[in-house]
Order: structure tokens, then C-alpha cells, then sequence
């Protein structure tokens, strides 16, 4: 199982954290999906392209990128 991070930006409140948790589960090959809120950041365990990850992001609003 491979693990991602993901910084992501535009992140506000518990719903932001909900919408963007829920957008990356749909992306094929996630296992689960875990946002912080205050690191602006998501543990994504799974299978998925990275690519798919954070064009799923930016549908909801935010910015994302790998986190380095």
C-alpha cells in the first residue's frame, strides 16, 4: 500500500475538511483519506494516481500539491 501527502490550501473550517476527505474516497484506488485541518494537510492510503488525487481537490475549491 503506498502512502500520499498532499498539502492543500483554501481549507477553512470542519466542512472544508469533510468535502475534501469525501472527494479524495471517490478517487479510484483510495483506501482512506485523512485531513488536518491546522497542517493543511491529507494522508491518503491507497493505489490512486497522484494526478487524479489533486485535480479531486481542486474540484471541490482548494489548492493542492505533493507535500515535500
Amino acid at each position: 500500500m503506498q502512502t500520499t501527502k498532499l498539502s492543500v490550501t483554501g481549507m477553512t473550517c470542519g466542512h472544508c475538511v469533510a468535502a475534501v476527505a469525501k472527494a479524495l474516497e471517490k478517487v479510484p484506488g483510495v483506501e482512506s483519506a485523512k485531513v488536518n485541518l491546522e497542517q493543511g494537510q491529507t494522508v491518503i492510503e491507497g493505489e490512486a494516481v497522484l494526478q487524479a488525487l489533486i485535480e479531486a481537490v481542486r474540484e471541490e475549491g482548494y489548492g493542492a500539491q505533493l507535500h515535500v
